[in-house]
């Protein structure tokens, strides 16, 4: 056992594990992991967890002096695919033959050394946070548009003509989306001031973090304010969602 955690691969396991661990991620090297045709030996599975959701990366951790063949890159894409993974990592110190490139094109499986790999983990981290977002988002979006206009307006969802609502739904919609795409381009400091009454969170957002904040309080609100006008037309017999509406929405 002695020889073998002296060994560089095993120590290549292990520094990839302890990057992951110093990032709060839940980490194990040397996993058996079952999947739909089968039991899988895993180098490094890795648990991050984003809001409630626990996600599942799987690490293949080759610390060769060659290139990585395209045969490697299609296993891990088959054990990804097997287990049901989130995302499939192989990394290697030693580089990637140009079809191991091809093959992992267009796919969840990323190809890197470990060094652009540790620059790049809360890239991916961040990703993950947003893409768990928008989905909640979405479904936000498709409840508000499956309402008719004039119930939206009768309920305080949006604004009426000669009546200015405390509350818009278009409007928080809107500024949600500006939020995400200033977030992926990175273009800081991200305008978050609705100009509504009522309102969650700073006027402007400057950081990752902060724009993670302002999300959950304004999704929680957008979320708030669609409950409360919904019980209201349930009460007074108004609640008649367009269903289709709403399945157009989240396609």
């Amino acid at each position: 056992m002695s020889k073998r955690k002296d060994s560089s691969w095993y120590k290549f396991q292990e520094e990839i594990k302890e990057h992951f661990e110093a990032l709060g991620a839940v980490a194990e090297t040397n996993v058996s992991l079952s999947g739909v045709r089968g039991t899988h030996d895993i180098d490094v599975l890795v648990k991050p967890k984003f809001l409630g959701r626990e996600i599942l990366w799987i690490i293949e951790a080759k610390n060769w002096s060659s290139n990585i063949p395209k045969e490697k890159a299609l296993a891990l894409l088959s054990i990804v695919q097997d287990v049901g993974a989130d995302r499939g990592f192989l990394i290697s110190n030693g580089g990637f033959q140009s079809g191991a490139y091809d093959s992992s094109n267009n796919t969840n499986i990323t190809l890197v050394n470990f060094d652009e790999f540790k620059e790049s983990t809360k890239e991916f981290i961040n990703v993950e946070v947003i893409r768990h977002y928008e989905e909640r988002f979405k479904i936000l979006k498709a409840r508000y548009w499956s309402h008719p206009k004039e119930i939206r307006k009768d309920y305080d969802l949006r604004h009426d003509h000669g009546y200015e609502s405390p509350f818009s739904g278009i409007k928080l919609l809107s500024v949600i989306e500006n939020v995400f795409k200033g977030v992926k381009e990175r273009n800081y400091p991200i305008d978050t001031d609705t100009c509504l009454k009522v309102n969650a969170g700073d006027k402007s957002i400057d950081d990752f973090h902060q724009a993670c904040n302002w999300l959950n309080l304004n999704l929680n609100l957008m979320d708030t304010q669609l409950l409360k006008a919904e019980a209201w037309m349930v009460k007074c017999g108004d609640f008649q969602p367009d269903y289709d509406r709403w399945f157009e929405a989240l396609e």
